[in-house]
């Protein structure tokens, strides 16, 4: 390091918890102070109001002259001549322990079920660590969700990160509390543990997910992370870190697989549109930061497995897309960074079925590594590929009978018709309580396949269609 630094950083651990008072401008939850002494980037702030009550920031920008505050509670009440302000020398950390299980905690990591703050086994940079890309573990074995549209088509792997793309008013709320309560590890091996941060949800949503998990009786195995619609808006950047902080400790020291959900992204990348603003910053497309890419990968990327360490993180961030437009900058970056997606439908939401996901823009692209001979079963891999082949052609089917009428298509065509609603009302939708294994997903899978003439079937072998097909009639 050089000399210049090394003096930085000394003078920055002796100058820890010198207080300044009075900040020279404030716009919104940012404050800038002047002739400070040199502060870190993202070095933790205690300011001090009028009455001795205490908020949290963090710096944001710093130089010779000037240093940038964001305030996490925001600035609202405080004075610039009143305010104090003291850097701590260090980044924000919170306290870490198995304890976090089975309690709810807001979007700083503080409880807010009621009970005491849990004994921390160590106190961890919300920043995360880095990992040696050579040491990380390919990810491989299947995570079951219950869910057969995501067991038998876009199956989760252990490690991976599997973003859904939902919509306004769509159930993926519902969904995302029906994975947390029904996910297992492949024959139970492994203590498994589900970590999940909701950013700026309404207070009928926590709710919905508080009494989901206690009423399951999965909270003992989730820990909950609420930042609240009306808590202030930078929380939300801090929420999802500190989730994944606890996510690491559980994964890399306790030996856990982890399962981190995070709802909803799109809620976070507002609020970096919104600091981004407040800074001045040159906006990139429609408004948002240019380091958005950058900022989703840093969280993104702490998710997947380590060489010689027992636990991994696995990843399933939710986002609501606006307009439903797929090519808006926050799925669209998601995409480029994470191994596939789950794509929301909304013509099939308001036809009820549940979950509403699309089958052929939704994919897992780490599922061929985790399904087959000794993971799932033999024939999982040509089924899944074969009912997304028929799924396609009765997408150009349905286009065809729009143009001509039903009255006028082929049996063939009628046939597959039939596929189109069996596959949707029989292996896509199913109950919300409803915890499916995967050979029931499989057998699901053949049973629509059933509806078709074998001679259709060109990507399952001839030994597979004698064990599974057993003729033409559906059961």
């Amino acid at each position: 390091m050089p000399e210049a630094l090394l003096d930085q950083a000394a003078l920055r651990r002796i100058m820890a918890g010198r207080e300044y008072r009075g900040a020279s401008s404030m716009d919104g939850p940012l404050l800038v102070l002047k002739k400070t002494h040199p502060v870190g980037y993202r070095e933790l702030v205690e300011c001090v109001d009028h009455t001795g009550a205490v908020r949290l920031g963090t710096v944001m920008d710093s130089s010779e002259d000037a240093v940038m505050v964001q305030v996490f509670e925001g600035t609202q009440g405080l004075s610039l001549p009143d305010t104090r302000i003291r850097f701590l020398g260090r980044p924000l950390t919170l306290g870490v322990s198995a304890g976090m299980l089975g309690r709810v905690f807001d979007g700083l990591g503080r409880p807010i079920d009621g009970g005491p703050a849990p004994r921390a086994a160590s106190e961890e940079d919300v920043n995360g660590k880095p990992v040696n890309p050579t040491a990380r573990e390919y990810p491989r074995d299947y995570i079951q969700t219950g869910m057969s549209v995501i067991d038998g088509m876009n199956t989760l792997i252990r490690g991976q990160k599997l973003p859904i793309f939902s919509g306004n008013g769509l159930a993926h709320n519902e969904l995302a509390a029906q994975i947390a309560r029904q996910a297992k590890i492949r024959g139970g091996s492994g203590d498994f543990a589900v970590v999940f941060a909701a950013m700026g949800v309404k207070h009928d949503v926590a709710r919905f997910f508080v009494r989901s998990f206690e009423e399951s009786g999965a909270l003992g195995r989730v820990a909950l992370f609420l930042s609240l619609a009306d808590d202030p808006s930078i929380e939300r950047t801090v929420t999802p870190r500190v989730a994944l902080t606890l996510a690491e400790h559980l994964a890399y020291v306790r030996g856990m697989h982890v399962l981190v959900i995070m709802t909803d992204m799109a809620n976070y990348c507002e609020s970096l549109r919104e600091i981004s603003t407040l800074r001045g910053e040159i906006p990139s497309r429609k408004g948002y930061p240019g380091y958005l890419y950058s900022d989703l990968a840093e969280l993104y990327e702490r998710s997947g497995m380590i060489k010689g360490v027992e636990g991994s993180i696995t990843q399933l961030p939710i986002l609501t897309m606006p307009n439903d437009d797929i090519s808006h900058p926050i799925p669209d970056l998601t995409g480029y960074i994470t191994e596939g997606q789950i794509v929301f439908e909304r013509d099939m939401a308001g036809r009820g079925i549940y979950p509403p996901v699309a089958g052929l823009p939704s994919l897992s692209r780490l599922m061929k590594d985790g399904i087959g001979s000794g993971m799932t079963r033999d024939d999982h891999p040509h089924l899944a590929s074969q009912l997304f082949a028929s799924y396609s052609a009765v997408k150009d089917v349905r286009n065809l009978a729009s143009v001509i009428g039903e009255d006028e298509l082929s049996p063939l065509d009628k046939q597959y018709l039939e596929f189109g609603e069996f596959f949707e009302r029989s292996f896509v939708n199913q109950g919300r309580t409803e915890d499916r294994s995967m050979d029931r997903t499989l057998d699901l899978g053949w049973e629509a396949l059933k509806r078709l003439p074998p001679e259709e079937l060109h990507r399952v072998t001839a030994e597979e269609l004698s064990q599974r097909y057993e003729g033409n009639s559906p059961a």
